[in-house]
């Protein structure tokens, strides 16, 4: 409420911004000069990350609750409240944030500290009605001008306990140039010992002898960080297996370790195309700074619309003058026109409760950390940051994919003793059980052959069900493992799913050395599908230049591919690059089939 002149009329929270009408004056000097203030206030704020006086109104949809204060409810009124909370928990996919002495409106109120404790017991209570536990992740104080005692507002996680292994589980996509360290990080977080500076902590995550040797990752390996519902880290400090891990975790982080040398650039392409990931964490040597393949990793994250947080590694290695540096050249770098993000420096828990929450509720927030994996400074942030961390979709969004018919992509292909052929990649759709009967292709002649899926693993345990957008593994039993290629699908036999040999995509040529024209040969990636494809024609223009747009028609010149109208797609050849998505599907002819025929003689 306001005073006609413009000035607060009612007391309330102090706040660095004055009225339109108060400490003006009428001298030009004196307007300046409060223009100045205001200005070096608001820069001062945005350095500290103070909180607002008010919070955006409450969201009738999500996972956020405000609560003026819960003392003493009576018996009606906790069944309510219980009720409340199992819905606000179901929208989080099984975590909420409550925030106490919080008006609906967003006003921060406050509590005295006995109401405080008070209304912290009773949502202890509810919590415990629900099969839920709850962390303070952190408590502010209001200060009123009209009000001598300190009332506080509490910002409260409540995660529920993992019931039928249905855990939280956040796939996180780790990029960066070759040397800065993603590996070892991943190393400290999930095996939870330091590295000693020469790169031990990595050795558990490398697949290949040669990756070893060179202490260079050239496949996708994945690691896994659990944590419980009282928001403590579960990894492989305490507990020996992964099974271990995901039996005692409430939310689960699986990290996708990717391939930083340019050399396997169509691996690091393919992990970000193919698995999915909700997030990507760039990881910058404080060292080296951007180099290397940093800003076309940035790049291909934006590109595909997956959030980004940057982490600035190996502060150890050099004194604060050089991370500082590191640190404004990415803030450079993220502030110009092609990112238009903002970077938000990550100093203290408080700020990592605060990154956590704006970055998944704004794709343009990008927190910063500065962490070593060698003395853990910092490295507590991070962990808080994962921990709070929400999931991007919602439950409406997640029960509308599992009512469509089941659509499993896949990524890998093993065979494993005693087991037989094993396929590992992600459910877009629907809900896989075992037992399922399902139809895998298309194959190299476009058909898709009959199987049944014997049993499924999530992060290396067992599970019965598999729902829309998880990972997980699928044993095939006696399927002919040579059948079956990268790319391929496995959908319900009721989809009656369509081939493509030839489509049409709305693209933008992000570079490319000369003209693009018809017959140019390009490697196409949508989702899982990597294959080589020839440029059909570009509808209303004979060539493209870079920074153009057109739509173009491509045709797949091995095999036919299974694919869906919108989905992102990525095309590179060697300096060539671009982006875009799929708007149409071809009808495929004879003629098609056999002009790839032709060009492919041995192609099977």
């Amino acid at each position: 409420m306001q005073a006609a002149d413009g000035c607060s009329a009612k007391p309330g929270p102090k706040t660095n911004t004055p009225g339109p009408g108060c400490a003006l004056g009428n001298g030009k000097k004196k307007k300046s000069r409060s223009r100045r203030g205001r200005r070096g206030k608001r820069r001062r704020g945005k350095k500290t990350n103070e909180p607002p006086p008010f919070l955006p109104p409450e969201a009738e949809e999500g996972n956020i609750e405000y609560k003026l204060k819960l003392v003493n409810p009576t018996q009606y009124r906790f069944e309510h409240l219980a009720t409340q909370l199992k819905w606000r928990l179901q929208e989080g996919r099984g975590e909420a944030v409550y925030q106490i002495g919080v008006e609906d409106n967003g006003l921060l109120v406050g509590l005295t500290q006995e109401d405080m404790t008070a209304s912290l017991n009773t949502l202890r209570r509810m919590a415990e009605k629900v099969g839920a536990d709850i962390t303070l992740l952190r408590e502010r104080e209001v200060d009123y001008e009209s009000d001598s005692s300190r009332r506080k507002i509490a910002e409260v996680l409540v995660r529920k306990v993992p019931d039928d292994q249905q855990f939280l589980d956040l796939r996180v996509a780790v990029l960066g140039n070759v040397d800065s360290g993603k590996s070892t990080l991943l190393g400290v977080l999930t095996q939870g010992e330091l590295d000693n500076g020469r790169g031990r902590a990595r050795l558990n995550l490398f697949r290949h002898l040669h990756e070893i040797q060179t202490g260079r990752t050239s496949s996708i390996s994945f690691e896994i960080l659990g944590f419980n519902s009282k928001g403590e880290v579960v990894n492989y400090s305490e507990s020996r297996t992964a099974e271990e891990i995901c039996e005692s975790s409430s939310k689960m982080i699986t990290f996708i370790d990717l391939a930083g040398h340019y050399k396997y650039l169509k691996t690091t392409i393919f992990g970000l195309t193919s698995y999915c990931p909700d997030f990507a964490m760039l990881v910058v040597g404080a060292n080296t700074g951007i180099a290397g393949t940093t800003r076309e990793h940035l790049g291909l994250a934006m590109a595909l619309k997956v959030p980004i947080f940057i982490v600035v590694s190996k502060v150890d290695l050099c004194g604060s003058v050089t991370v500082e540096k590191t640190v404004r050249q990415l803030e450079k770098v993220l502030k110009q026109p092609g990112c238009n993000k903002v970077p938000m420096l990550v100093a203290n828990a408080d700020d990592a409760v605060t990154a956590a929450q704006r970055f998944a509720q704004s794709a343009s927030i990008t927190p910063i950390f500065t962490l070593s994996s060698v003395s853990g400074e910092n490295l507590d942030l991070l962990k808080v940051f994962f921990n709070i961390l929400p999931p991007l979709s919602n439950s409406k969004e997640q029960e509308e994919l599992m009512q469509q018919l089941t659509e499993f992509q896949v990524d890998e292909i093993y065979s494993v003793p005693d087991v037989g052929t094993v396929v590992g990649g992600t459910l877009y759709s629907g809900v896989c059980r075992e037992g399922d009967r399902l139809v895998v292709g298309p194959t190299d002649e476009g058909q898709f052959l009959r199987l049944k899926v014997c049993s499924m693993q999530r992060n290396r345990s067992a599970c019965r069900v598999l729902r829309a957008g998880q990972a997980a593994t699928l044993a095939l039993g006696a399927f002919d493992r040579s059948l079956l290629r990268k790319g391929m699908v496995m959908v319900s036999p009721k989809m009656n799913p369509t081939i493509c040999w030839r489509f049409e995509a709305a693209i933008v040529l992000l570079f490319h050395a000369k003209t693009f024209r018809r017959g140019f040969q390009v490697t196409v990636h949508v989702g899982n599908v990597r294959q080589t494809a020839a440029v059909d024609g570009l509808l209303g223009k004979e060539e493209l230049r870079t920074g153009e747009r057109a739509v173009v028609c491509f045709r797949f010149l091995k095999h036919p591919e299974y694919l869906r109208v919108g989905a992102k797609l990525l095309f590179r050849e060697g300096v060539t690059k671009g982006i875009g998505h799929v708007t149409h599907l071809l009808p495929s002819s004879q003629n098609d089939q056999n002009q790839n025929h032709k060009a492919h003689p041995n192609h099977n």
